[in-house]
């Protein structure tokens, strides 16, 4: 540690930072535009000037060395003089555009040249113009001539991201941000470079000049989309949400969210939303109230529970549901006397779970790691998230392998990190593939192999990795979980584990696909599984915030299936399903209803409604906890969403990837189906400049 007096006060530091580390741990704040914390230091905007004793100029705090003894003043003559300076140089080009500036109000700049701007300028010359830029349904870049050149937004891109898309072309005065050869933004994360932004240069293009910051309330929110359960900040004007950014919370998220959580609440607003509950009758949808709507749901799954047995009623859920309305819905179905209640839509296989399966390790620990082999993912795009954990690990040293088809591959750079090996082959191939890992682990170890393999080159460099270094893991993804083979796959997951040490872990689809295993979303007692539900044979189905046609391994086939049933009920935000279903019942999304996500690690995370329920949208809670009322199913009377959340906590989450199934390398003819980045839910799919990305013109599958 070194000691140093910054301002009279002594602080101690770790060897190797810099004063603005020092200050920092201090409580001390030196004005700053192109340091961040979560960036390298690039020392190109000088606002951070600072004394330093026996140095014959100041000095930058984010570039300077802290060494032992160090006297640095913060707020001297020399320091504020010298602050003053480089922020008349930088407002000499800045255009005075503050009263329509988006970033009006939350603008660094602005606030910074209320302390060290002049009243006045002496530059009477006309201002810089720099010309805007098209990069992409997401940021405006239409302002470019507010750009100060801090190159946070070229740093983020290279170092977290994970793909240069933005670099600094030009020299002195005709320097300017941009992209390559004119090519668009089409990074995953590219929303956080509008965060980290300091001034006005690159906006929200959605969001653009539809509110002021000082005219919305915010409040906090959960991410309903992907497993890594991103705390939100919701901006919401006039009941409606109009902006969301990152809360910041280093366990989960950091301070980076990912695209499809920030621009996905352009759904939320749009004309597809269900706002009363419908019936219909002679092939015709009608408006009718919530009373008439519920009774004869109520009196429908009376009169086939009466003539079919209750067997014969069966509901197909989301996992991104929240734990109240997954609850409910296996009490509604449980009450009626019906085990057929699954979340699993898109899987192929659907074994007895022993336990819970989550991530295996916390999700800050992913930064830390040494080795990781991840099977059947297409990491950067099902899991943004995760993905900069992971390349962070990797750019310190962490050793990448992994096991997914040459779709998800396509080329090096589609991981937007360095991957040491990278076996390719279609699903069917991934048990051979992982067996051949574990034979060449077993060969170094003199143990015996769990299956039959072969030492190919590959396997031994995948093995060599997995039994070196110390923090590691084995994590499966989307298609693997999916897959018609997905417990051999974890049986020789577990394996490798177990021989090198490796966690093993599912990084898990869904908002809240570890809740959904939790309060038993899934056959208890031998009901029917998705597969067979929406393979046919149900006489009245409860469709809880899903379209099976684009969010099950079924797909198109679905709707013809459904359609054999004699009442098909569809709870959902959106006009779903019109096709097969009789009755459509509005439910709140995550906006508008409270609720709880469990996110990959098994972190429980309750949030409120941020806006009103939109016109006659109801809380599905409710609306559930209604129909069992009506269908007089007894201990469902809850008057919150706190009292259910009580109800399922009382029973302790147990998690568990451990499984006793026989391993099979037969390969399987059956193609796991995994959602693309932005059709993964109806809220994403339904969000309008989401869908004009690059990655939803060109769908990439695992």
């Amino acid at each position: 540690m070194v000691e140093i007096e910054l301002d009279g006060q002594k602080v101690e530091v770790a060897e190797g930072s810099m004063v603005m580390h020092a200050a920092e741990k201090a409580g001390t704040y030196i004005p700053h535009f192109c340091y961040h914390k979560k960036l390298s230091i690039a020392a190109n905007c000088r606002m951070c000037l600072v004394e330093v004793e026996k140095a014959p100029k100041p000095m930058p705090a984010c570039a300077t060395p802290v060494t032992q003894g160090m006297i640095v003043r913060t707020k001297s003559d020399k320091a504020i003089a010298a602050q003053k300076s480089v922020m008349e140089f930088l407002l000499i080009n800045h255009p005075l555009d503050c009263p329509i500036c988006d970033q009006g109000g939350e603008c660094q700049l602005q606030d910074l040249a209320v302390g060290y701007g002049g009243s006045s300028s002496r530059y009477e010359e006309e201002k810089r113009v720099v010309f805007h830029k098209e990069v992409g349904p997401l940021i405006s870049m239409e302002e470019m001539s507010r750009c100060i050149h801090c190159t946070r937004c070229v740093r983020f891109g290279q170092e977290v991201a994970g793909a240069m898309e933005l670099g600094m072309s030009h020299r002195g005065e005709h320097a300017e941000i941009e992209t390559f050869l004119g090519q668009t933004i089409d990074s995953e994360l590219s929303g956080n470079m509008i965060d980290i932004c300091p001034v006005g240069a690159l906006t929200s293009k959605p969001f653009r000049y539809q509110a002021r910051t000082w005219e919305m309330s915010r409040r906090k929110s959960v991410a309903a989309h992907d497993s890594s359960g991103a705390n939100l900040i919701v901006q919401v004007k006039n009941n409606q949400v109009m902006r969301v950014v990152p809360l910041e919370n280093e366990d989960v998220n950091e301070c980076w969210i990912a695209d499809r959580d920030r621009f996905s609440y352009e759904a939320l607003n749009g004309s597809d939303r269900l706002t009363q509950p419908m019936l219909k009758q002679g092939g015709e949808w009608k408006e009718v109230d919530w009373q008439t709507a519920l009774e004869y749901v109520a009196n429908g799954l009376r009169n086939i529970q009466r003539d079919h047995g209750a067997s014969s009623i069966g509901a197909l859920v989301s996992p991104q549901s929240t734990i109240e309305e997954l609850y409910l819905a296996g009490a509604l179905l449980r009450g009626l006397g019906s085990d057929n209640i699954d979340y699993r839509l898109r899987n192929a296989e659907f074994g007895a779970a022993e336990g819970v399966r989550t991530l295996g390790r916390s999700i800050a620990s992913l930064s830390t790691l040494q080795r990781v082999l991840v099977i059947g993912s297409n990491l950067r795009k099902d899991h943004p998230l995760f993905a900069l954990r992971v390349r962070h690990a990797v750019r310190h040293g962490a050793q990448l392998n992994v096991i997914t088809t040459p779709a998800a591959w396509s080329h090096a750079d589609a991981w937007a990190m360095p991957v040491l090996q990278a076996v390719l082959s279609d699903a069917s191939g991934w048990a051979q593939a992982l067996a051949d890992v574990a034979t060449a682990i077993a060969a170094e170890k003199g143990a015996t192999a769990p299956a039959a393999g072969q030492i190919t080159s590959q396997a031994q460099a995948i093995a060599k990795s997995l039994l070196g270094g110390e923090r590691k893991a084995v994590l499966l993804g989307n298609a693997a979980a999916h897959a018609a083979n997905a417990s051999s796959l974890l049986a020789l997951a577990n394996w490798i584990g177990e021989q090198t040490g490796a966690s093993v872990g599912y990084l898990t689809e869904s908002a809240n696909t570890v809740g959904a295993q939790w309060v038993g979303a899934l056959p208890q007692t031998g009901g029917k599984n998705a597969g067979h539900m929406l393979a046919g044979g149900l006489k009245a189905a409860l469709l809880l915030n899903t379209e099976p046609e684009f969010d099950s391994a079924a797909g198109s086939a679905a709707a013809h299936s459904l359609g054999q049933a004699e009442m098909v009920v569809t709870l959902s935000p959106f006009k779903a399903n019109l096709a097969f279903s009789d009755v459509l019942l509005p439910i709140a999304p995550f906006t508008e209803t409270s609720g709880s996500f469990v996110n990959a690690e098994g972190r429980l995370q309750s949030f409120h409604a941020v806006v009103k329920p939109l016109a006659d949208t109801r809380p599905a809670w409710k609306v559930l906890r209604v129909l069992a009322n009506l269908l007089d199913i007894p201990g469902v009377s809850f008057e919150t969403s706190q009292d259910v959340l009580a109800r399922v906590t009382a029973k302790p989450l147990v998690a568990s990837n451990a499984t006793v199934a026989a391993i099979s390398l037969s390969p399987t003819t059956a193609v796991p189906v995994v959602a693309s980045i932005y059709q993964l839910d109806g809220i994403v799919r339904r969000a309008p400049s989401l869908q004009l990305t690059a990655d939803a013109r060109q769908e990439v599958a695992p």
